[in-house]
Parts: structure tokens; C-alpha cells; sequence
């Protein structure tokens, strides 16, 4: 009953797009029709500048990291806990509040992380940062940080955790399919930190 009452808890938060709410709190354009069309931190970087990204990475993030804890206290574990930190993210990808048009998944899959091993998401986090200050994509920092995700939970012993978190970085990689397509056209914008 635990882990069905905390995928249900998991879904209802994934679902809350920061990237909307945050957008008609600082009466903003809505992201899901402004810039990139994404409702997720990078693209409220380009259409409202650095404090409103920072509210929505924030949330999204928090999102996450709050499912999988509620879920541990709960006393959901294991491959179970790190079933509900996936359906947080399938939440934030498909969202119930919002015609299932969500983002991309990427902060919200560092909370579920940091949720499910301090350093497993600490170090998916500082991969993130390092790709995307050296590169300044956001996209080639979301591929390279989902394909670690996996790779760094099987080096922490966490392979109890791998068939969810793999299923998350496949999830992550497929949404960004039109950014790496852009990528390869040249056309792709460049995150301006």
C-alpha cells in the first residue's frame, strides 16, 4: 500500500510544472509557447532571465528529491523507491495539470537522484555543470549527464536502483531527440549562464 500511495504522490508532484507556475506568478509568457516550447528551466533562462530559471530548476529539482523522501519515509526501498522517483519524472514529462505537455526531465531527475543516493545525484549535478560550462549546451549537458546517471549508479553499488534510472535516462535522452537533430544542423542555441 505504501509504494501505490507514494507513485500516486510521485505522479500528483511531477505534474506541478514550475516552468508555468512560476511564468504566471512573474507574469511571464507561458514557456509552452515562448522560445524552445519547453516548460523547463533552460528555456525560462531565454524567456525570463536568470531568477525565474533559477525558481524553476529549484522546483523541479525539489520535486523529485520530495517524492523519493516521502516515499522513504513511507518506508518505500530499493528498486520500488527508485520506481517512484521514475514516475515523478514521468509526471514532470507528461503532467496531469497540464495536457500532459511537460518538460524534459532533467532537474526533476536530479532530485529523484539526490532523493535515492547523495552522490550519485551530486555527482549527475556536477556533470551537468561542467558540460554545460565548457560546451554551453544545455542539450549536450542533459545527454551526457543522463548517460552517466546509469554508469554512476552501477560504480555505487546501487544496482538495485539501475533498471529505473536507466529507464529515466532513455526518457531524458528521447525528449531531447529535437535539440541533438538541431545540434547536428548547427541551429541549436547556446545557454547564455
Amino acid at each position: 500500500m505504501a509504494f501505490i500511495i507514494s507513485i500516486i504522490i510521485a505522479y500528483l508532484l511531477g505534474s506541478l510544472s514550475f516552468a508555468v507556475i512560476v511564468a504566471k506568478l512573474m507574469k511571464l509568457p507561458d514557456p509552452r509557447t515562448t522560445g524552445s516550447g519547453n516548460a523547463g528551466a533552460t528555456n525560462m533562462l531565454r524567456v525570463g532571465g536568470r531568477q525565474a530559471a533559477f525558481y524553476v530548476l529549484l522546483g523541479d529539482a525539489a520535486k523529485g528529491l520530495i517524492a523519493v523522501l516521502i516515499a522513504r519515509f513511507l518506508n518505500v526501498q530499493g528498486v520500488s523507491l527508485a520506481f517512484v522517483g521514475l514516475v515523478a519524472v514521468l509526471g514532470h514529462l507528461f503532467p496531469v495539470y497540464f495536457k500532459f505537455r511537460g518538460g524534459k526531465g532533467v532537474a526533476t531527475m536530479m532530485g529523484v537522484l539526490l532523493g535515492l543516493s547523495f552522490w550519485i545525484g551530486l555527482f549527475v549535478i556536477a556533470t551537468w555543470v561542467i558540460v554545460v560550462s565548457i560546451f554551453r549546451y544545455s542539450s549536450v549537458a542533459a545527454l551526457v549527464s543522463a548517460v552517466a546517471a546509469p554508469i554512476y549508479t552501477i560504480i555505487a553499488g546501487r544496482t538495485d536502483y539501475l533498471f529505473p534510472v536507466l529507464i529515466i535516462a532513455i526518457l531524458i535522452i528521447w525528449k531531447h531527440w529535437e535539440n541533438f537533430q538541431r545540434l547536428r544542423k548547427g541551429t541549436e542555441d547556446k545557454v547564455k549562464l
